[in-house]
């Protein structure tokens, strides 16, 4: 039986994706009754909701800025039950004004990573989408109960706005100097720590590309002098920034300038404004010192991003066969990255499971590799009632797509990974005379089938595996974005159901955590783009030049563990052993 944990969502873009994360599991929940493969207790604790009932609430300290939360209550929203009132009611408001905080700020969830807002207007969401205009902000749709303990407003700071707001990594760390804001979020994790029978660590959601990085950083120092025996699993998120490109949608529909159609010719989902020059390179250097602090204290970290590129070239968000998202929504593209953070995390919330987090952390950071690439397949391309063999054997290259903003290596290379496959039937393959079996067909067990198929991808690679049942539910508040071509259960069919997919409620998912030669080129990169020459006093504001120095230096060491051979002494051996 696993051990639970405790969450941190730094930043508000950790915010949009824990929203969604814990959406999924409380869907899971509502799910057929039928045995349980993972442990809701986990991650979750139970407590009295509205009008006494039980209700799901995340084991969680979650940071956010002044008016990053709308009408979120910092004491614990809703999770006193509502006095019952039987006089006569009358209503006030004006005639088409909402009841609640529409969010016309900026950098908010349906907006871009500062910033701008989120492109409205005909084509920028997705036929069959269900988002409501007033999805403005991750607590509009976050559909499960927060602990009073949970949320902590930083009010030094502003959510939105061209001033006061947590844009560089040293503003962050001076935060978490602080020892009134220390003494906060102490108090907050004891409460939650304490209630545990069996802590096996932290996971933290960071945003690696605004001040909270820095936030990151001194949290996970913390937690890593506090907490040394257990697991601290980072999750550092970026949104889709900006891009070079508008769909065919957005060219034919919206107002874009004629020249920025004629120059881009690759479609996209969404429409980026052009980026403030000093800003990227303001998010560029949050992200590179984010990333060298919180490897440094996690026994395992993990970039997840939509985005093409975590440097200064744009590049094309990611994208899926069977999913039409619009990436300058950030409550869209988080909910993608939420569903694969719950295929991935699967292996330590296992019913069955006796490993704990750090030892899955161990299984894949061998050689001092502390960074690895997360990859899904969402949903995974299976036609209703097939086999395990007949789905993998239907697929030539593994039907993954990178979800860590690094160059997509199409060789069969890593050092150790991780797989969870969920919601494919596990019966076996009737047998048809006359007809090739392919070799995954003669295995015994649904485990083998996927080992055997990981092997014959990538040989010598250290790899682990674990197969679900149970898919990932997809009911609203996640945004209803896939193909007509799929089922209520995210199958394939030969003809679209309609013009909309609303009734797609789960969906079987492929994903892998990977440590791999391509993050060489993720962390050496950065370190390039970070020529000291052009470093500005804004971008460095509160950090010493011989700090960031060595930051750099310490990304570019960890980035040398990904070179092809690289503690291959033991590597090598140990992925002949599986």
């Amino acid at each position: 039986m696993p051990g639970e944990a405790v969450t941190l969502q730094l930043g508000h873009y950790s915010g949009c994706v824990g929203a969604h994360w814990w959406g999924l599991q409380a869907a899971a929940l509502r799910g057929p009754a039928e045995p349980a493969e993972l442990r809701p207790a986990a991650l979750l604790r139970f407590g009295r909701g509205p009008g006494g009932t039980e209700s799901p609430e995340p084991r969680l300290v979650a940071l956010e800025l002044k008016g990053g939360v709308g009408a979120l209550r910092e004491d614990g929203a809703d999770t006193e039950p509502p006095v019952s009132w039987d006089g006569a009611v009358a209503d006030y408001r004006e005639r088409g004004c909402a009841s609640r905080d529409t969010g016309s700020r900026r950098g908010d969830a349906a907006g871009d990573a500062k910033g701008n807002p989120g492109a409205a207007g005909p084509g920028s969401s997705p036929a069959g989408s269900q988002q409501a205009p007033s999805i403005r902000l991750w607590s509009d749709y976050l559909n499960v109960h927060l602990h009073p303990k949970s949320l902590h407003v930083i009010r030094q700071y502003l959510h939105d706005g061209d001033c006061g707001c947590l844009e560089a990594f040293g503003q962050g760390e001076s935060l978490l100097q602080d020892p009134a804001c220390v003494e906060e979020l102490e108090d907050r994790l004891h409460f939650f720590v304490e209630e545990c029978d069996y802590l096996q660590g932290f996971q933290v959601l960071c945003d690696l590309h605004n001040g909270f990085s820095g936030v990151g950083a001194k949290v996970t120092e913390l937690l890593h002098d506090e907490y040394s025996r257990q697991g601290i699993l980072t999750w550092g998120l970026t949104p889709v920034l900006s891009a070079v490109g508008v769909s065919k949608q957005w060219r034919a529909q919206s107002s874009c300038p004629a020249w920025l159609g004629q120059v881009l010719a690759v479609p996209m989902v969404g429409f980026f404004p052009p980026q403030d020059p000093q800003k990227s390179f303001q998010r560029l250097m949050n992200t590179a010192l984010g990333l060298a602090h919180l490897s440094r204290h996690s026994s395992l970290l993990c970039p997840l991003s939509l985005s093409g590129t975590l440097g200064l070239k744009p590049e094309p968000p990611v994208t899926f066969p069977y999913i039409k998202y619009n990436a300058s929504l950030n409550y869209q593209s988080s909910a993608i990255l939420a569903a694969a953070l719950d295929t991935l995390t699967a292996p330590y919330r296992l019913c069955s499971s006796q490993a704990s987090m750090l030892h899955f952390a161990d299984s894949l950071t061998f050689s001092g590799r502390k960074v690895v690439a997360a990859w899904a397949a969402l949903p995974l391309p299976a036609s209703s009632g097939s086999s395990l063999p007949d789905v993998l054997s239907a697929h030539q290259d593994v039907p993954w797509k990178l979800l860590s903003s690094c160059k997509e290596q199409r060789f069969s290379s890593c050092f150790a990974q991780s797989v969870v496959l969920r919601g494919i039937g596990q019966e076996k393959a009737p047998s048809c005379p006359g007809q090739p079996r392919s070799p995954l067909h003669s295995c015994e067990s649904p485990e083998q089938v996927l080992q055997q198929y990981l092997h014959s991808h990538f040989p010598g690679a250290f790899s682990t595996c674990h197969v679900l049942q149970q898919p990932c539910h997809t009911q609203p508040p996640f945004p209803q974005f896939f193909s007509p071509l799929l089922t209520t259960r995210g199958f394939l069919q030969d003809r679209a159901q309609g013009s909309s997919s609303a009734g797609v409620e789960s969906v079987p998912v492929l994903a892998a955590l990977q440590s791999c030669p391509g993050l060489l080129g993720l962390l050496s990169g950065l370190c390039r783009e970070l020529r000291p020459r052009r470093w500005g006093r804004p971008c460095a504001a509160g950090l010493e030049h011989d700090d960031v120095q060595e930051a750099l230096e310490e990304l570019r060491t960890l980035a040398q563990c990904y070179e092809p051979g690289a503690g291959a002494d033991g590597s090598e051996d140990e992925g002949d052993s599986d």
